[in-house]
């Protein structure tokens, strides 16, 4: 009778065991697709990233829709062409490939940022957090906040980070995921061109 309690008694450790991890695997799911479960998933977890080119609808010669996204301060900023070609990247500071690249960006921008807007926009991160992260990569162009994941949503994008490319007209030029400083450097020089 002892040894056949003992047996039922590790069946039901081990039963909740799978059912704690199925909850933190639910739970973790449940948080990175945020309130109402509809949200984007970001699968770009360390060891599973996947290139966002390969997921994300491309816009090609789509007009960028116009957002109102919110600066660190918290004030309104419209996210649209302002007569230079626009560069836009998406990113957050847990995602191992958007913090690889913005030192890129930060170096591109300081050479080509009087002739295009650069924007980056962050849709998971407190204004602190974001602009810290982002300063300590060199990072001074603008930020912008989008809680809510308006221009993910609308934009359908699935994996991070992503980069649109944005004619002086409004219109996307391109879209990349991940990027080097010579690959960056040679899609600003295209819109320019």
């Amino acid at each position: 009778m002892a040894a056949s309690r003992r047996t039922l008694l590790r069946r039901q450790a081990a039963g909740l065991g799978v059912a704690a991890v199925v909850v933190a695997v639910g739970a973790f799911a449940w948080n990175q697709a945020g309130d109402d479960g509809d949200d984007v998933i970001h699968l770009d977890t360390p060891g599973e990233f996947i290139d966002p080119a390969s997921t994300n609808p491309n816009y090609s010669g789509d007009p960028l829709p116009r957002f109102e996204l919110t600066d660190a301060d918290g004030e309104d900023v419209r996210l649209e062409p302002d007569g230079r070609p626009l560069v836009v990247n998406l990113w957050y500071s847990t995602c191992p490939p958007c913090a690889r690249e913005l030192g890129a960006f930060a170096a591109v921008d300081a050479e080509f940022g009087d002739r295009v807007r650069f924007v980056g926009v962050n849709n998971y991160d407190d204004a602190d957090t974001m602009e810290r992260f982002a300063g300590e990569r060199g990072v001074d162009y603008e930020l912008l906040m989008d809680p809510d994941d308006v221009v993910g949503r609308e934009l359908r994008v699935l994996q991070f980070p992503v980069t649109f490319f944005v004619s002086a007209d409004g219109d996307i030029v391109t879209q990349t995921g991940p990027l080097s400083e010579n690959e960056l450097r040679e899609h600003v020089a295209e819109l320019l061109a």
